[in-house]
């Protein structure tokens, strides 16, 4: 079920939670979660530590008129969940192709709520894409399991610079197509 915001980005209902557009009031719960250095080392763009501004500056992208990169927080709050449990983006990279990412509070890890978010977002293919493509690194093989458990085929190894180990780490890139 789709549902439009004032921000033209779609509210989307999973089972567990509601997909929705992030609010300034959510930038304490995002550092809290991003804040943790396990969650930092799994992305390529959070810092470890997380500098003071850090994750307004994030939320202000994600509200900007002009975005290139949709970012959703899976809202608990209607099943009696945190009103943050994670966050999911798609970035546009061409036409036709966007780029997921996601993570979810360290918390709350294996209790598939990434799956379930990936899984609501492909349903709704809020960019109407073709093709999603992904990246995990290759230490990280919980979340190469959620794209591979939402129909996510594997497209090849490659590297991607984290800012949060300062340096290139070794990923596994992955494809769903939609189309």
């Amino acid at each position: 079920m789709l549902q439009e915001s004032i921000q033209t980005q779609p509210i989307i209902a999973a089972e567990r939670f509601t997909l929705r557009p992030l609010r300034r009031s959510d930038a304490g719960l995002i550092a809290l979660y991003t804040a943790d250095k396990r969650l930092a080392l799994g992305t390529r763009t959070i810092p470890h530590p997380l500098p003071p501004g850090a994750t307004e500056a994030f939320i202000e992208r994600a509200l900007a008129e002009g975005r290139t990169q949709d970012v959703w927080a899976m809202d608990g709050t209607d099943q009696g969940l945190d009103e943050v449990l994670g966050l999911i983006a798609l970035t546009r990279v061409e036409e036709g192709q966007s780029e997921v990412s996601f993570w979810v509070a360290p918390g709350l890890w294996n209790a598939g709520f990434a799956s379930e978010a990936l899984a609501a977002l492909l349903a709704a293919n809020p960019h109407r894409a073709r093709a999603l493509l992904a990246e995990v690194f290759q230490d990280n093989p919980g979340s190469a399991r959620v794209l591979s458990h939402c129909g996510f085929e594997y497209l090849g190894d490659a590297e991607a610079w984290s800012v949060s180990r300062g340096a290139r780490v070794p990923t596994w890139t992955y494809v769903c197509k939609l189309a």
